[in-house]
């Protein structure tokens, strides 16, 4: 069951595309949090989706909003693919356990081992406030994401 809009947000603590551990409630009381997983890096939807996000999405700038991303790829992986398609915003590394963090919010798909396109916007408190889960092949909407942190303003 993924997490619910007005719960706590699960914290976790994975490693970015550079090694460095990254705690989600280390944003507590200063950001807001846009936490996206998508299935895999370098696959066509997830390359389209990070691509915008990259383009599209000038809240990643504020000083008030972090952007996270995260796969059950490895670090390397991601390392590679930040560096080939210049993503500046965190790459978080699912990798082991295997899809651990993903499981926590409901959005990991047993039978294929990765996660699903989840998204969930948390505020400074660390209270989900809005979610979207699509299918696998199903794009998300950044408009979607960016209504939602306006609403949090």
């Amino acid at each position: 069951m993924a997490v619910e809009i007005g719960d706590e947000a699960p914290d976790f603590e994975l490693p970015d595309q550079h090694g460095t551990p990254v705690k989600l409630s280390s944003f507590r009381g200063t950001k807001n949090v846009v936490l996206v997983f998508y299935p895999l890096a370098f696959s066509p939807v997830c390359s389209g989706e990070l691509c915008a996000l990259r383009e599209e999405f000038p809240e990643v700038n504020r000083d008030d909003v972090e952007l996270l991303t995260v796969s059950v790829d490895s670090m390397f992986s991601h390392r590679a693919w930040a560096d080939a398609e210049n993503f500046q915003f965190s790459l978080l590394a699912d990798f082991w356990p295997h899809g651990a963090v993903a499981k926590q919010y409901g959005v990991f798909d047993e039978a294929r081992g990765l996660a699903t396109r989840g998204t969930f916007v948390i505020d400074k408190t660390g209270v989900v406030r809005w979610s979207v889960v699509n299918p696998i092949p199903q794009a998300r909407d950044i408009a979607d994401y960016q209504k939602a942190l306006s609403e949090l303003a």
